[in-house]
């Protein structure tokens, strides 16, 4: 098993998930039931299958297309959120 890799995905998904609308979504419920260890054990397992699927669908489609490709496409994804982001948020202007 790659550790490094390991770490880096935990790292990565746990920092990413941090106040992501999922987490506050777990907050209420946990709050507002009877049984905070349903909701633990049901947001868990929703991340978990999530996880899975997004790492089955990454790699099918590395399969089909080059990494190069990949990592170009991703990088100019971003890049335009990002823009879109600073030029044309209309609603906080």
């Amino acid at each position: 098993m790659d550790w490094q890799l390991l770490g880096l995905s935990f790292i990565t998904v746990f920092v990413a998930e941090i106040g992501d609308k999922s987490q506050l979504a777990a907050i209420a419920l946990g709050g507002s039931s009877k049984h905070p260890r349903a909701v633990f054990l049901g947001s868990t397992v929703a991340l978990i299958l999530a996880s899975f699927l997004g790492v089955l669908a990454g790699g099918s489609v590395a399969l089909i297309f080059p990494e190069k490709l990949l990592k170009a496409g991703a990088a100019i994804g971003f890049a335009f959120l990002a823009l879109r982001l600073v030029w044309f948020d209309e609603g906080n202007s």
